[in-house]
């Protein structure tokens, strides 16, 4: 079973920058690829970001290429989403997740197991 716990939402203006973390434990973290989904008020939760288990591949959703980076350090258990040039669009709550295989090929779409609580980042105009 694995646990994720993301931190490092917040308040920030457009056009600023938030580092997302994602601290994964209960499993053997670099045998997993790991994602990144938000869920805007009022919408459906949708895919932002992939990375997979070795860490040399990634994909994004059209929206934030160019400015979201997906990362990982297997060393600490931990993936991270860099956001530069936010957006108000951006708002919502940012969920890690997980997927269930260990050691697989990342594919899309990217097919989440275990899920984070959610962190909310919030991007005033």
């Amino acid at each position: 079973q694995v646990q994720l716990v993301e931190s490092g939402g917040g308040l920030v203006q457009a056009g600023g920058s938030l580092r997302l973390s994602c601290a994964a434990s209960g499993g053997t973290f670099s045998y997993y690829n790991m994602g990144w989904f938000r869920q805007a008020p009022g919408k459906e939760r949708e895919f932002v970001a992939a990375i997979s288990w070795s860490g040399l591949t990634t994909y994004y959703t059209d929206s934030v290429k160019g400015r979201f980076t997906i990362s990982r350090d297997n060393a600490k258990n931990t993936v991270y989403l860099q956001m530069i040039s936010l957006k108000p669009e951006d708002t919502a709550v940012y969920y890690c997740a997980a997927t269930r295989g260990t050691r697989v090929v990342l594919t899309t779409p990217f097919v989440p197991w275990y899920w984070g609580q959610g962190t909310q980042v919030t991007v005033s105009a």
